[in-house]
């Protein structure tokens, strides 16, 4: 059983950059291009997406980039770039996450501002949050960074929290499973425990993952970035997500926007997934809707893939079935046709491999703006057509998170591409194709956010009844903490 760390103290001006970023990362030189993409205004972004897409009603593009988040503050979408074999290409929104990593991979936009997006994140989201007045009495207490996973940049962002507020932090572990705690709720607020006593907290910024809905409180006097709600309603749970997209697709009909997702079923009970695995003719993704960091995802397109998963001990009780994206002459053919990936650009040896593009973005006083962006390739190359023999997820799977053990990871940087001058032209992307991945990032989270928001109610209290209506999955429903 793993055992939760002691608490500590991080302090004003203790930020060290070979502390918080990749040491690939540490001293690349940001591509030209992105650095123009990270730098253009929402209004020239808008005039080139509407140029390309004439279709577009440009009014509420513009108010959809402007849009202030309620409780997805903080997100950061893994997407794929894939076409047809007519040259129709988009880019795909495989899922979005709460709590995102992406800073660690992210070359400096600007030189001279040394502690990058960590600084932009906790400047321009958290601080004014932690600010918002929310019509109750003050909270009093400390401010806190809690973790289980990913220290290099979560003590980053607690170094630079220590700075913008000038005052310590207190970096807590809260792992899933854990004999002890380094937290407890006590009159609707978190108090950490700091040697032999517990002090209050007034915020916290969370990275916890890991069913964070476990052990983290829907309802909280202590203000949570970002809050558990944004994990229930689509930020680390796929099935809610995906209506989430849907509900959000049809709100947004007539506008020429839409979110781009793979044909998605929903509800699935683990024995009708070979029913739907046949429906695309063997060829599917299956998903545990509440996992994350590559782990629950299971690529299909052999008999022996379906008997492995099918042989598989889960413990939810409904699953999320999608079309694969793979080659041409093994994608699904789904209702929106057959999309394959578009690739890499070919290495010396002629071989193409999976990217997915991770771009990360905030809520501000001027809408939903990027603040990093990377890639990963997946570990063998692409073929053109496969045997039973072949292992599909190491095609298709980008994910570089490597799970060691009950809360222990380490992550296959060797497969980590920075938008730097010598990963990003690899990626075979340019500058629209970055601007598209940012308005289907921003979608995504709108609609994640808005689905935040109808599961509460007008007095302010989280709808169970709502929110199993939507994911009637029992397991799930006993780990939710009110």
């Amino acid at each position: 059983m793993t055992e939760n760390k002691i608490v500590r103290a991080i302090t004003p001006g203790s930020f060290e950059a070979e502390a918080h970023w990749y040491p690939k990362a540490l001293n690349a030189t940001i591509h030209p291009l992105v650095s123009f993409f990270l730098n253009l205004s929402t209004e020239r972004i808008v005039s080139r997406y509407c140029h390309l897409n004439p279709k577009t009603d440009k009014a509420v593009l513009l108010d959809l980039l402007n849009y202030e988040c309620r409780h997805f503050l903080w997100s950061g979408a893994d997407l794929i770039h894939a076409t047809t074999a007519e040259g129709n290409r988009r880019m795909v929104v495989i899922e979005n996450n709460s709590c995102p990593s992406g800073q660690k991979s992210m070359p400096l936009l600007d030189d001279h501002e040394e502690e990058g997006g960590y600084r932009r994140l906790v400047e321009r989201t958290f601080l004014p949050y932690v600010n918002r007045k929310t019509g109750g009495p003050k909270v009093e207490g400390r401010l806190a960074v809690i973790y289980d996973k990913n220290p290099m940049e979560t003590t980053g962002y607690a170094a630079i929290i220590a700075d913008v507020f000038k005052e310590d932090v207190l970096l807590i572990t809260d792992y899933d499973g854990a004999s002890s705690r380094n937290l407890k709720l006590e009159n609707n607020q978190l108090f950490a425990r700091v040697e032999e006593q517990w002090v209050p907290l007034r915020a916290a910024f969370r990275y916890v993952t890991q069913k964070p809905w476990n052990r983290l409180p829907l309802n909280c006097r202590t203000k949570i970035l970002n809050p558990i709600v944004a994990c229930l309603a689509g930020g680390r749970n796929k099935m809610v997500a995906a209506k989430a997209y849907d509900f959000f697709n049809g709100e947004l009909s007539g506008s020429g926007l839409r979110i781009h997702a793979p044909e998605t079923i929903r509800d699935v009970a683990k024995a009708e997934i070979p029913l739907w695995v046949a429906r695309w003719g063997g060829l599917a993704v299956v998903k545990i809707p509440y996992s994350n960091a590559g782990q629950g995802v299971y690529t299909i397109t052999n008999e022996q893939e379906l008997a492995a998963f099918m042989d598989t001990d889960i413990h939810y009780d409904r699953y999320i079935v999608q079309s694969l994206i793979g080659n041409y002459q093994w994608s699904s053919n789904s209702s929106s046709g057959r999309y394959f990936h578009v690739g890499t650009i070919p290495n010396k040896q002629g071989k193409t491999h999976v990217c997915d593009i991770r771009l990360m973005v905030s809520s501000t006083a001027n809408g939903i703006r990027p603040l990093a962006c990377y890639s990963r390739r997946a570990r063998k190359p692409l073929a053109d057509s496969l045997t039973d023999n072949d292992d599909s997820w190491a095609m298709l799977g980008t994910n570089l998170s490597e799970k060691l053990g009950d809360n222990q990871w380490s992550s296959d940087v060797n497969r980590l591409l920075l938008m730097d001058r010598r990963d990003f032209n690899r990626m075979g992307v340019g500058l629209d194709d970055l601007i598209e991945a940012y308005i289907q990032t921003v979608l995504s989270t709108i609609a994640i956010d808005k689905m935040a928001k109808q599961l509460y109610t007008k007095k302010g209290k989280f709808s169970m009844r709502l929110f199993k209506s939507l994911n009637d999955d029992a397991a799930l429903l006993n780990e939710v903490l009110l």
